[in-house]
């Protein structure tokens, strides 16, 4: 099992409400939607702080998917 901060981050404000739903759906949907779910929310992260020191596969990895397959 990898370790995630996806369980906190979806609580957390300083995050776009999309990512906040993204995350929230993840966890709720099946499990054959939770992939699409996560690279969402992983998506608006980056796109919302991509301009900063984040990196994808930093983004990726916070939200509990591997590094790689872009933002």
């Amino acid at each position: 099992m990898s370790f995630t901060l996806a369980p906190l981050l979806m609580h957390s404000e300083a995050l776009p409400a999309g990512a906040r739903a993204a995350l929230k759906a993840s966890y709720e949907g099946s499990p054959g939607e939770r992939r699409a779910q996560l690279e969402t929310a992983a998506h608006i992260i980056y796109e919302t702080y991509g301009e900063t020191d984040l990196e994808c596969s930093d983004v990726r990895e916070l939200v509990g998917l591997p590094p790689g397959c872009g933002c």
